[in-house]
């Protein structure tokens, strides 16, 4: 019940090709070729032209990102600066509650 069940390999079906015989060829020795020039690799990638509105769309998407990032980081400083005040000025009402409680008022 908890053994697992192995899969079966599948049998091949149709028919099976006989294995071919392949004979040994003999090497006649011959001059040796001259290695071709080198040239130079031709580049797989395109080159990019910049234009001027591609240049100032470039710019402008850029100052957006830095923008939203900025802000963004600056919401979340304001958000911890924020609690941490809070949690200060509850840290002192419940400090004056047990003095007063311990003064018996």
């Amino acid at each position: 019940m908890f053994r697992p069940k192995l899969p079966t390999m599948p049998q091949p079906t149709g028919l099976a090709t006989p294995p071919t015989v392949v004979e040994p060829t003999s090497i006649t020795p011959g001059t040796p070729a001259t290695p071709p020039a080198p040239t130079a690799p031709a580049t797989a990638r395109p080159t990019i032209q910049v234009t001027p509105g591609t240049a100032l769309a470039l710019v402008g998407g850029g100052t957006a990102v830095v923008l939203v990032v900025g802000a963004v980081l600056v919401s979340m400083l304001l958000a911890v600066a924020v609690t941490g005040v809070s949690v200060a000025l509850v840290a002192v009402v419940l400090r004056l509650l047990v003095n007063d409680m311990r003064k018996g008022r």
